[in-house]
């Protein structure tokens, strides 16, 4: 495997962004000789960090590197800040736009990467998991597939919260003020998985979806409550639950195993 860190000067998110690629190049062969994908065009896996984090957070803490050279993926992990992967129309800054739009366009032409929608995954845990699904309910005609842990999936909160009542454990009101627009519009609105995904049923053009989280997660409540929404209007879903918190004992399990179900297709 290669591993390949880049700088680039990112139109929508106004300033230097970095990511890190992993890029099967040279993975073990096979009985028969080199693996027929050494080569590419590979299919890819855009994988997103969590809060605080940044596009280390995967090579360092999983094996991911070891199971996309198994299973023949290039992974791209951006360094997407605390921006929840969404556009933020106060700043300008477009953090949706930089992974379903730009930074797809910018890994294409770099690497041999597949230009098929169905080769095309987007993952990641925590708020990545909500990035997942944000984006890639956002841009289906690009992402074929989501794999989603231990997600964030924090917006029907989030419209719920005042300057008076203020954040909540994580953060700050200004905090989410700033990154999800005025609260009072996010329901329904082109960041809220569920008015997204029900207009994917519409329309239609639906990614295939992983879901998972640990069953002693904090954030379990909300993932199972958006399972029990997708199942509630029809969307086909893969609903991953063992033991686990939030941590990456937990995501070293299911994400290896979201990557063995998009070879279920």
């Amino acid at each position: 495997m290669a591993t390949i860190t880049c700088n680039y000067f990112s139109k929508a998110r106004i300033g230097q962004q970095t990511f890190t690629a992993i890029l099967p190049v040279d993975p073990p062969p096979g009985p028969s000789g080199p693996a027929p994908y050494a080569q590419g065009p590979w299919p890819t896996i855009y994988l997103l960090h969590g809060y605080t984090g940044n596009h280390t957070d995967w090579l360092y803490h999983s094996g991911i590197q070891a199971w996309a050279g198994q299973r023949g993926y290039a992974v791209i992990m951006p360094a997407g800040g605390n921006t929840f992967f969404i556009d933020n129309e106060d700043t300008n800054e477009r953090g949706g736009a930089f992974i379903g739009e730009e930074l797809v366009t910018v890994t294409r032409n770099m690497f041999s990467l597949s230009h098929r929608r169905e080769d095309t995954v987007i993952a990641g845990l925590s708020m990545g998991g909500y990035g997942a699904i944000r984006n890639g309910l956002h841009y289906p005609d690009v992402f074929g597939a989501v794999i989603a842990l231990s997600s964030a999936l924090i917006t029907d909160e989030v419209a719920q919260m005042t300057p008076e009542g203020g954040g909540n454990g994580v953060a700050t009101y200004g905090y989410y003020r700033n990154t999800f627009g005025d609260p009072k519009r996010l329901s329904g609105s082109d960041k809220d998985p569920k008015a997204l995904a029900k207009a994917r049923i519409a329309d239609g053009n639906k990614p295939r979806m992983f879901l998972a989280c640990g069953t002693e997660d904090f954030a379990f409540g909300m993932n199972d409550d958006y399972h029990k929404y997708l199942t509630e209007i029809g969307y086909p879903h893969e609903w991953w639950t063992r033991p686990g918190v939030h941590d990456f004992a937990f995501w070293n399990q299911s994400m290896p195993a979201g990557m063995d179900w998009l070879k279920q297709a």
